[in-house]
């Protein structure tokens, strides 16, 4: 008996364009910061983050996300300085790249208006609305918006002996429910607050207030998030349960990261945060023509 291919996840739709299935969205990380957590993508100084956004431009991304805060436990960062950090390099992405979509990794309001001002196209708010405003910002300026779950976690806190209530044949179906009930329930608000359906994203944010366990689950689980109709983001790249599962540092963690990907872009994940554009560019386009999303790009072999 042949197994069924997923349904494909909902499209994704800012600013004048709509990705569906024959197209995964590639959003490439660009962090101004001095102290990521993965070294290779440290870009400490404009040059560097320009060089890396033109980088990923060539690589087949179609967004690049702009952040100037470490996720992690770190030095304070003033709402001014993180304004300082990216804003400025919005204008230039916009600029310089106007065929990019630019999505800004923040859960400031302040630094999200300060965006929307030069020309940025969606909110990436990776602390599941600690700051209420940041969705109202999105609904006025017309931006797209990421609704995240971090199991009630503090903006730059770490998680430590997290537990969700068991539920369903899996006891591990419980960080499931939590994740689903809590992205809804953002995402209802902003559609609510008039933005696009298209243009609300959907991310499990694993790490965010889990474990290891907890984040291979809700990768085994996508479909559950692909049901909600939005598009659904996946921030996975060589993240902390990648490296604990294979033993490995970030620099070593690709491997990892790309069987995780395939993963989730079978089972209906639509947008893709990561750090190795070209590799996940072509893993994705891959997938997609796996499932029968997207032709061959040059098929001839028995042919001619």
């Amino acid at each position: 008996m042949t197994a069924a291919v997923p349904a494909p996840g909902a499209p994704l739709r800012l600013r004048d364009r709509t990705f569906g299935p024959d197209h995964p969205v590639v959003m490439a990380v660009v962090n101004r910061t001095p102290d990521s957590f993965y070294a290779a993508a440290r870009y400490a100084d404009d040059a560097a983050a320009d060089e890396a956004v033109a980088r990923a431009a060539d690589e087949g991304a179609d967004m690049v996300d702009l952040g100037g805060v470490r996720a992690g436990r770190g030095p304070v960062v003033t709402v001014e300085e993180e304004i300082a950090r990216v804003v400025p390099l919005v204008a230039r992405v916009r600029a310089r790249h106007p065929h990019l979509l630019v999505s800004v990794d923040t859960w400031r309001s302040e630094v999200a208006r300060a965006a929307a001002d030069e020309g940025a196209d969606l909110v990436n708010d990776t602390w599941a609305g600690h700051d209420p405003g940041l969705v109202e910002v999105a609904a006025e300026r017309g931006l797209g918006i990421v609704c995240s779950h971090t199991g009630g976690a503090e903006p730059r806190t770490d998680p430590f002996r997290v537990a969700y209530p068991a539920a369903g044949e899996d006891p591990l179906d419980g960080v499931v429910e939590d994740v689903v009930a809590t992205v809804s329930a953002g995402a209802a608000r902003a559609v609510a607050l008039g933005i696009d359906p298209a243009s609300v994203l959907v991310d499990p944010t694993h790490d965010f207030g889990k474990n290891t366990w907890h984040s291979l689950h809700l990768v085994r689980r996508t479909q559950a998030l692909a049901a909600l109709g939005h598009p659904v983001l996946m921030a996975l790249s060589r993240k902390d349960f990648v490296g604990e599962t294979l033993d490995l540092p970030p620099d070593e963690r690709l491997e990892g990261t790309l069987a995780a990907t395939s993963v989730a872009a079978w089972l209906g994940a639509r947008v893709f945060r990561v750090h190795d554009v070209r590799s996940t560019r072509r893993t994705l386009d891959m997938v997609a023509a796996i499932r029968g999303d997207r032709a061959p790009a040059h098929a001839v072999r028995g042919l001619a």
